[in-house]
């Protein structure tokens, strides 16, 4: 992903509201599923870390990339942004500038 694709995400991602909050529990397989299926259907979503959470944010952003096969768009304190793009290319809600 280019700076300017990165870029244009986070422009879109300032505007949303986060979808999930990850709490005391961490990182759980069902959050990892439900956060997979959220990237499928929205494919840029906002994610929320507790202060009742013991990881850092960044650590939990790579864990869930890595799981849910998305990218990390960015980590400021608490607030996670990642994308993943749909697998089929007319599905695609979000067109990346070259």
């Amino acid at each position: 992903m280019t700076s300017k694709q990165r870029s244009y995400l986070k422009g879109l991602a300032m505007t949303m509201d986060s979808i999930f909050q990850i709490g005391k529990s961490s990182v759980t397989p069902e959050l990892t599923s439900a956060i997979a299926e959220a990237l499928e259907a929205r494919e840029l979503i906002k994610i929320t870390v507790l202060k009742n959470c013991l990881d850092d944010g960044c650590s939990i952003a790579e864990v869930l990339a890595e799981r849910t096969h998305s990218e990390v768009v960015q980590v400021i304190g608490k607030k996670i942004v990642l994308y993943k793009p749909a697998k089929d290319e007319a599905k695609r809600k979000i067109v990346l500038p070259k």
